[in-house]
């Protein structure tokens, strides 16, 4: 299974019809790691209202002032693997030396059980 790259989605809203359904119109998917973001258009989105966190205006003055750079999409995916690739390594060999020096069991390994 393939990570998902953490995204946020923004478009102009439309409708909000019973129970905070929403129907956004021009909506753009801006997925991000560290300073670097890509938009990928998605155009009209409806989204249920049980997945509703967050609605707000954005200050774009605000937004204007964020150190973020736009990268292409393929650019951004290398990066997200090589991090999650790393960070998979680095809790590997956490798990090994805590082993190997404690005496703690690996993360699903015999004996993690209560």
């Amino acid at each position: 299974m393939e990570a998902l790259i953490p995204f946020t989605t923004s478009g102009a809203l439309v409708d909000c019809v019973d129970k905070a359904n929403l129907v956004l119109e021009g909506t753009i998917e801006r997925k991000h790691l560290a300073h670097y973001f890509s938009d990928q258009p998605v155009g009209v989105m409806i989204i249920r209202g049980e997945n509703v966190v967050l609605l707000g205006e954005i200050d774009l003055d605000v937004e204007d002032e964020v150190p973020l750079q736009a990268v292409p999409l393929q650019e951004l995916e290398v990066a997200y693997k090589r991090e999650q690739e790393y960070k998979k390594k680095r809790e590997a060999d956490k798990s090994r030396i805590l082993f190997e020096a404690a005496g703690f069991s690996k993360e699903g390994g015999e004996g993690d059980g209560y």
